[in-house]
């Protein structure tokens, strides 16, 4: 069966293994799964319903909800119709809401539950043309639920369905996905079916499993990373199992023991953080033996081989220690792939040498999202970059370290904004993406910072932000940081302690253990703490690169606050501006 649209993807299953498991959820404490036949029959119903409303091609249906089956039968049900998806993550602004409301011309919206709702009919409150229907997934008063609008599917004429589908072509528009941006409105990125697609059939030996394993998906699905992601594994027929929430990830690793899922550097390091917290807890021969391994690891390579006495270690690690990590993530873990920001190496080393290929990748919204990835060989992996190009990718450096890319996976362009397309797609067809790379050994592209973050200080000299945020965060006393100085005498830092970690060596420094967060962040010994912390990065940098003073802030940056995108990027404008008598205050 030819795959040309993300559809096809659902009904392809459907053909070949129409009973298995195909998406999972857990409700009420049991996991409960759905067929790939009964995901297309759900998905036809879906397409019928909004053609029952009167949608019709090139009409665009919101969806706002986390995780959960019901979200990629309204996608699919929505792409058949030829209508235009618009994922809209659950953690944006009321004011976010208004504008892609408005500016996609949004005329049904799915919503997942009653908070959500709350802020959508807010959101919709003196629009002059806002959306015309509104479904909850979750059962709620005041409002359609979904089944509602299955149930106008299931009374419409199925011989419908065949005309319909026919007419979606691959190149046609399927989703606008509306960028967070670190600065600025969100921008509508339009993608087809062929962008998604070819980046998914270019993907697929980077997972070299058999058919019927298991994904665990966390990560929200109204990012492409997952979204492409999930098709990817349909394609290669995987069954897709959706975790309770962040909190519940252990576990649910633990219940479902997945081959494979997805994440960002952070959760990753959070996992990683727990292992070590645990090991701590250790005493004797057993923590001397936990520390012992975890040594090896962080010394793994995996473009060098170390030896006998080196592999015959680690071969006993693996044994006695990291087995237990590998149970503690459902036993059965055969690859993690990380991407949407940089992983620390040491995360990567540790991981490989448990027995656990952490890939590396690296792409934008604008390309579907995999520009380049770490393959699931050692000989592929460069641990610190992220990886070669992908299949069918064209990747190039501009003259000041730019990374180009050329691919039928780059954006049809974004909503609405022919200007802003062509200050990022040149003539030739070039995505200019805003990073700056080289590449190491001829092949592995490295992302050394972010083209526009890259500031000039008072003397001249030019400093990247991102090398210097990268190692401090290494440290599990940090849990966030940014660096200012723009038109400054040096670059100085804010710094979001990591506070459990901080209380534990508080609490064996003999400081109170009554401080507040703020306190705690004032005290002079923790101040010292952090300007030794802050030397040691230091020592990696040239003398004008170096962070010469820091503000230790108490409380998280978080995208409530509007101080992080909802991909958990920081928004280096907002934080100065709400920040700015601090950095003054460095400076004085």
């Amino acid at each position: 069966m030819s795959i040309r649209r993300t559809f096809d993807l659902i009904a392809h299953r459907a053909a070949t293994t129409p009973q298995a498991d195909c998406l999972v959820e857990k409700k009420e404490g049991t996991w409960r799964p759905l067929s790939a036949q009964r995901v297309l029959d759900l998905a036809n119903q879906v397409t019928l319903g909004l053609q029952a409303l009167g949608i019709k091609r090139g009409d665009k249906v919101a969806i706002i909800s986390a995780n959960r089956p019901e979200w990629v039968v309204a996608d699919f049900g929505i792409a058949q119709l030829g209508a235009v998806s618009v994922p809209m993550y659950p953690t944006i602004t009321v004011e976010d809401y208004r504008h892609i409301f408005q500016d996609a011309g949004v005329r049904v919206v799915l919503v997942q539950d009653e908070k959500l709702l709350g802020r959508v009919q807010e959101a919709v409150t003196g629009l002059e043309q806002g959306p015309e229907h509104i479904f909850s997934f979750d059962k709620l008063t005041g409002v359609r639920h979904f089944e509602e609008l299955l149930t106008l599917g299931q009374s419409a004429d199925a011989a419908e369905l065949v005309v319909l589908k026919a007419a979606v072509q691959p190149d046609d528009l399927l989703t606008l996905i509306y960028t967070s941006g670190t600065t600025g409105r969100p921008k509508g990125v339009m993608l087809s079916h062929r962008n998604i697609l070819f980046n998914c059939e270019n993907l697929t030996s980077y997972l070299p499993l058999p058919p019927g394993q298991k994904a665990l998906s966390f990560l929200p699905l109204s990012h492409i990373f997952e979204r492409t992601a999930t098709y990817l594994y349909l394609l290669l027929d995987f069954s897709i199992w959706y975790a309770e929430s962040v909190d519940r990830i252990a576990d649910n690793l633990r219940e479902v023991q997945p081959q494979v899922f997805t994440t960002v550097p952070r959760l990753l390091e959070k996992i990683y953080d727990k292992i070590v917290a645990k090991g701590q807890e250790l005493t004797g021969a057993k923590k001397k033996l936990f520390f012992w391994a975890l040594d090896l690891g962080l010394r793994y390579d995996t473009q060098k081989d170390q030896g006998l006495w080196y592999n015959a270690q680690l071969a006993l690690a693996n044994k006695l220690v990291f087995s237990k990590w590998r149970e503690a993530m459902g036993g059965k873990i055969h690859y993690i792939v990380s991407g949407g920001g940089a992983l620390q190496p040491r995360l990567a080393r540790v991981f490989w040498a448990a027995g656990i290929r952490v890939m590396e990748g690296y792409g934008m919204t604008e390309t579907s999202p995999v520009i380049a990835a770490s393959q699931p060989v050692p000989e592929g992996n460069l641990i610190g970059a992220v990886g070669p190009t992908i299949p069918g990718v064209e990747v190039k450096l501009a003259s000041d370290g730019e990374i180009l890319t050329r691919s039928p996976s780059v954006m049809q362009g974004y909503y609405n904004r022919p200007d802003l397309t062509a200050e990022v797609i040149d003539s030739d067809g070039w995505l200019h993406t805003g990073d700056i790379g080289e590449f190491i050994q001829g092949r592995f592209l490295k992302i050394t910072d972010r083209k526009k973050e890259i500031f000039k200080t008072s003397n001249g000299k030019y400093v990247a932000p991102q090398p210097l945020e990268s190692k401090l965060s290494e440290s599990p006393l940090v849990e966030q940081c940014m660096v200012v100085g723009e038109g400054e005498k040096f670059a100085a830092a804010l710094l979001v302690p990591a506070f459990t970690e901080l209380r534990a060596w508080a609490t064996s420094h003999g400081l109170p253990s009554d401080l507040t967060d703020t306190a705690l962040a004032a005290h002079a010994q923790v101040q010292q703490l952090y300007d030794e912390l802050v030397q040691r990065t230091n020592a990696a940098f040239a003398q004008w690169e170096q962070i010469k003073k820091v503000a230790l802030l108490p409380e998280l940056w978080s995208v409530e606050s509007g101080e992080l995108t909802p991909t958990l990027k920081v928004k280096r404008k907002i934080i100065s501006q709400n920040n700015q008598q601090r950095i003054e205050a460095l400076y004085r």
